[in-house]
């Protein structure tokens, strides 16, 4: 994997993004209730903080919790919840050590089905179906992994040039597109509420 990410909107953080597939799985795992960007510049954060270049499932798996809580935690914090996000960083790398040893790639390396790669997600800690999904379109549109299909498997986040999440996001006009689909859709969730 060596692509070029515009997901934190930072040259170095995307850089780690394109080239690290842990660094992608964990910037997905940090996308919710943060702005985009800086749940995706979080993997480079971490890796500067561990005094790396990249993230190791291995590494991450064997921290001390609170260490590794303490870590997310400094100024500026990784994650609006840094400590609950910390211990879901380790149970994913936990995971990938446990089930693919510690290589992120292999979840989806040599997968020929779309749908078996769906599957092969939902299993990651703190993947569920819709950050599966937005993961897969992410792969597929971006990072050339593309199992016969991936599209229908990713649903309407697979559609070209949807707009509709970080996997159609390639720089700062798509992010803008993205942004305002996000801020459509909660529109229509809070006026459907009664």
């Amino acid at each position: 994997m060596d692509v070029t990410l515009h997901l934190a909107q930072d040259p170095e953080a995307d850089a780690l993004l394109g080239r690290s597939p842990l660094a992608a799985l964990v910037g997905m795992l940090l996308d919710q209730q943060i702005p985009m960007e800086w749940a995706f510049k979080g993997p480079s954060t971490i890796a500067r903080r561990m005094g790396a270049d990249d993230l190791e499932a291995h590494e991450i798996a064997a921290q001390d919790p609170e260490a590794f809580a303490a870590l997310l935690s400094d100024k500026p914090a990784v994650h609006r919840y840094p400590g609950s996000m910390a211990k879901r960083i380790q149970q994913l790398c936990q995971y990938l050590v446990e089930h693919y040893d510690g290589n992120a790639e292999l979840v989806w390396e040599g997968v020929d089905d779309g749908r078996e790669l769906l599957r092969r997600l939902q299993e990651l800690p703190g993947f569920g179906k819709q950050k599966a999904q937005i993961f897969l379109a992410l792969l597929g549109k971006q990072l050339g992994v593309r199992p016969e299909g991936w599209r229908e498997a990713a649903g309407a986040y697979g559609e070209p040039k949807s707009f509709r999440s970080v996997a159609d996001i390639t720089g700062p006009e798509s992010l803008t597109k993205v942004r305002a689909h996000k801020q459509e859709m909660k529109a229509a969730a809070k006026a459907a509420k009664p």
